[in-house]
């Protein structure tokens, strides 16, 4: 089974053909072809993490959709001046699907 690590919005996930995952907000519509560069690429018992070897290769994926991440509500309090302070916030996310590994 071949696998891949690639580094999409600041993390690097475990990919393979056919996995669907979560990055940060890409810049393309959904059905549009978005290409990552691979940081490993494991094919059974061999491992690739030359830089001129992955440098030739790349991580095909299609756009699902755009979604948003869990609600996080932030809140500060101090103790006895009557201050209170409440925000919310919710990552905007984009779905892909892998569709090669190449």
């Amino acid at each position: 089974m071949v696998y891949a690590i690639v580094k999409a919005g600041g993390r690097q996930e475990k990919v393979s053909v056919g996995d669907v995952i979560v990055v940060d907000r890409l810049d393309a519509n959904p059905g549009d072809e978005v290409t990552f560069q691979p940081v490993m690429i494991g094919d059974g018992d061999k491992v690739t993490i030359n830089a001129a070897e992955l440098a030739e290769k790349a991580v095909k994926a299609e756009v699902i959709e755009d979604t948003k991440g869990p609600k996080i509500s932030i809140i500060k309090y101090k103790n006895k001046t009557g201050y209170r302070k409440r925000i919310g916030h919710r990552q905007k996310l984009t779905s892909v699907k892998i569709t090669a590994i190449a």
